[in-house]
């Protein structure tokens, strides 16, 4: 990490009541998963919303140069939003040497389906078509994850919830607590753990 330069993407976190405080602290790394204060050589911030009104030529070279895109959580819906309509969306199947770090919504958005589409649905203002397709995300991989398992202030995270939710989905699903990552690479899946887990098949 010391040779590597990293992009933080607070995004996900702004339709929460509190959303400037909880964006300033992960920025700061004094949230509970620290992701900008783990030793990068160079930490960025990349704000979504920012970027339609940017040219390209001033934030596409950044985030093809970066190591680490650092994905913050937050409203799945709303930041799959924004990761469409900034083009990042659009970018990120070509970035095949970054590496992706997503944090809950940040880990959800590149699934096929949203897990928390019910819930998001309830920060998305009046008069916006936000709402469309609430339950897709961008499919980049071809599983889905549901994060948070069995965590105590989260109680729709329980595993016979999430399982009622897999149910209905057609693609494996992921179920893991706090202390276990997904592993991508060239397609191939792994599971790091120190916790719970458990996949769900269709």
């Amino acid at each position: 990490m010391a040779e590597s330069t990293a992009l933080f993407i607070p995004t996900a976190v702004h339709p929460f009541p509190g959303g400037a405080e909880r964006a300033w602290k992960a920025v700061q790394g004094h949230a509970s998963i620290p992701l900008t204060q783990l030793g990068w050589k160079s930490v960025g911030l990349l704000e979504l919303t920012a970027l339609p009104t940017v040219r390209e030529e001033n934030w596409v070279p950044a985030v093809r140069s970066a190591d680490a895109l650092l994905v913050w959580g937050g409203d799945v819906l709303y930041l799959t939003h924004w990761l469409r309509r900034s083009g990042l969306a659009d970018l990120l199947p070509s970035l095949s040497d970054t590496v992706y770090v997503g944090v809950s919504a940040g880990s959800i958005a590149v699934t096929p389906y949203n897990c928390d589409a019910e819930f998001d649905l309830g920060f998305v203002p009046d008069g916006s078509d936000m709402a469309q397709d609430a339950d897709r995300a961008l499919g980049l991989v071809d599983f889905t994850v549901y994060p948070h398992l069995d965590h105590p202030e989260m109680a729709d995270a329980t595993l016979s919830n999430i399982e009622k939710w897999a149910a209905g989905i057609p693609v494996p699903t992921y179920a893991i607590d706090d202390n276990t990552a997904i592993r991508v690479v060239d397609g191939t899946v792994d599971v790091i753990s120190e916790g719970e887990w458990r996949l769900i098949n269709p």
